[in-house]
C-alpha cells in the first residue's frame, strides 16, 4: 500500500513550514492567502487530509456531536434527523447517532459519548425523562446536553421547541371558530416536561370555556399501531352520543393511526362523525387519503437555533418558536 502522505510531505512540496501547513487547514488561522493557496494545491496533488484525531488533541474538540434517538417508529424523525445532520455538516461538525432502547438507556448512551470527547450531545426522542438526566453521574459529563423539539424542566439541559402554549391556542381557536364542543386529547409518553406541554396547554384553553373535565387518550407511545388499538376501544367502549366530536393529538403518527381506526375500524365519517388535529407537520399529514389539519413545527429554524447554540454564536438557553396551524379537510 502506498504511504498516506504527512503534513511534512506538504510541507516539502509547497515550500513551506509545517506549521504553515496545519495554519492553512484552520478556520481563521492567520496565513497569507498565496501560502495558504500553495498548500491547499500541494495537499491536493498529494491526497494529504488533516489528522482531525490529532487535532482534536490539541484543540480539545472532536467536531462530534451525539444525536441520541429513542423513537424511529416516529415519521417525524427522518426529515429532523436529515435537517439537523445537514446544518451541522454545513459547520464541519460529525454526527454520531446512538438508538436508546431498551439494552442501551439514555445515560449510558451519555456517558459512553462524553468519553469519546463529543462536542454536544442532542437529545432527539420522546422518552428522554428529566427524572433521569437528573442522575449524580451525569454530573461529571464535559459535553453540554440540548433537547430539540420537546421541552426541558432541568436547568442544565437547554431545549429548543415549538411553542405548546401559541400552538395549543391556535389549535384551540379554530376548533372553536369550527364550532366543536366536545373536545379530546391523545398523548404519547408521560415525562416531566410532556406534562407542562400540548396536553396541558390544550386542557387549559378548553377550561378557559367551561370544560374542565377533558378526554385524555394515553397511548404511551408515538407508535401508529398503538394509537389505532386505543382509539379502537376508546370508540367500541363509548356510545355515539357520549363520543368527543374532534380528538387533537400530540403528533401526526398518533392522529394517523387514530383517524384510521375511526374510519376503517368503526365506518366513522372524518370531519363528519369525528374530527382530528395532529401535530409535526409530516408528509403523510398532507396526503389526500388523510388531508389532516396539523401544527406545523418551525423545524428548520428550531434546528439552526440548535446548531448556534452548539458552535458558539449564541450563548446556551431555552427557547420555544412559534409554527403555523395547517387548516385541511379533517376539520
Amino acid at each position: 500500500m502506498a504511504r498516506k502522505a504527512t503534513a511534512t510531505d506538504v510541507a516539502l512540496a509547497a515550500g513551506v513550514s509545517k506549521w504553515t501547513v496545519n495554519r492553512a487547514f484552520k478556520k481563521d488561522a492567520p496565513i497569507a492567502e498565496e501560502s495558504r493557496l500553495r498548500v491547499l494545491a500541494a495537499a491536493d496533488r498529494l491526497g494529504y487530509r488533516p489528522n482531525l484525531l490529532a487535532r482534536s488533541l490539541t484543540t480539545k474538540s472532536t467536531q462530534q456531536v451525539a444525536v441520541l434517538v429513542d423513537d424511529f417508529a416516529n415519521p417525524h424523525k427522518l426529515p429532523v434527523l436529515h435537517l439537523l445532520t445537514a446544518a451541522l455538516q454545513r459547520e464541519r461538525l460529525v454526527a454520531v447517532l446512538v438508538n436508546i432502547d431498551e439494552q442501551n438507556g439514555p445515560v449510558d448512551a451519555i456517558l459512553d459519548a462524553d468519553q469519546r470527547q463529543v462536542d454536544a450531545v442532542v437529545l432527539l426522542g420522546t422518552s428522554f425523562r428529566d427524572e433521569t438526566l437528573r442522575q449524580p453521574a451525569l454530573n461529571a459529563a464535559r459535553a453540554p446536553l440540548y433537547v430539540l423539539a420537546r421541552e426541558s424542566t432541568l436547568d442544565a439541559v437547554k431545549a429548543v421547541s415549538c411553542d405548546a402554549a401559541a400552538s395549543m391556542e391556535a389549535v384551540g381557536l379554530h376548533l372553536v371558530a369550527r364550532g366543536y364542543r366536545r373536545p379530546g386529547f391523545m398523548s404519547g409518553p408521560r415525562t416531566l416536561s410532556t406534562v407542562l406541554g400540548r396536553s396541558r396547554h390544550f386542557a387549559a384553553f378548553w377550561a378557559d370555556r367551561g370544560i374542565e373535565a377533558m378526554l385524555d387518550i394515553a397511548v404511551g407511545t408515538y407508535d401508529r399501531r398503538a394509537a389505532g388499538e386505543a382509539m379502537g376501544r376508546y370508540l367500541a367502549a363509548t356510545p355515539a352520543s357520549d363520543r368527543v366530536d374532534v380528538l387533537v393529538c400530540e403528533n401526526d403518527a398518533l392522529a394517523i393511526g387514530a383517524m384510521d381506526a375511526a374510519r376503517f375500524g368503526c365506518g366513522l365519517d372524518v370531519p363528519g362523525d369525528l374530527a382530528f388535529v395532529g401535530y409535526d407537520g409530516t408528509d403523510l399529514a398532507a396526503a389526500p387519503a388523510y388531508d389532516l389539519t396539523t401544527y406545523e413545527q418551525p423545524m428548520a429554524a428550531m434546528v439552526d437555533r440548535l446548531v448556534d447554540m452548539i458552535v458558539g454564536r449564541l450563548d446556551p438557553t431555552t427557547v420555544s418558536l412559534e409554527g403555523r396551524l395547517v387548516v385541511r379537510g379533517s376539520t
